[in-house]
């Protein structure tokens, strides 16, 4: 519907820009003293009316230019805001599912140490022995874990 109203509005200025050309030619329409950025324009009313609608046409040409660039650069940005909202998504349900595996790992440890009789729970087939080392080894994330979401 808009495409309509703006076909009709620059049919209509087409229209109204060739008659105020075509009705103020001549000599009895003579332009003396019109001058532009220095430039001294010579000839009737319609040649100056026809410079003015070229000034316009271009002025509106740069308009939808600058328009054009500004609603890919905001096309640009809400594609942007949509993946970082994605991304947070998936790395919410990565980060509960890896919680809810450390919890198994705590209770299976727990189970398995009952099971052994062992009350630190370190589940290992040593557990009797004296550790030569003070601490445990840090457990490790498996790399797929680690890897980012794509």
């Amino acid at each position: 519907m808009i495409v309509i109203i703006g076909l009709v509005i620059l049919v209509a200025a087409v229209i109204g820009g060739v008659a105020g050309v075509l009705a103020n030619s001549g000599h009895a329409h003579a332009v003396t003293h019109f001058a532009v950025l220095g430039y001294h324009v010579t000839g009737s009313a319609g040649t100056v009316f026809l410079y003015g609608i070229v000034a316009a046409l271009a002025v509106l040409g740069g308009l939808s230019l600058l328009l054009a660039g500004a609603r890919r650069t905001a096309r640009r940005g809400r594609a942007a805001r949509a993946g970082l909202t994605q991304s947070r998504r998936e790395t919410a349900a990565v980060s509960h599912d890896r919680h809810d595996l450390m919890g198994q790992r705590d209770i299976a440890r727990a189970y398995t140490a009952s099971r052994l009789g062992n009350s630190d729970g370190d589940a290992s087939p040593r557990a009797g022995r004296p550790r030569l080392l003070a601490r445990r080894p840090a457990a490790q994330t498996p790399v797929s874990a680690s890897a980012p979401a794509e």
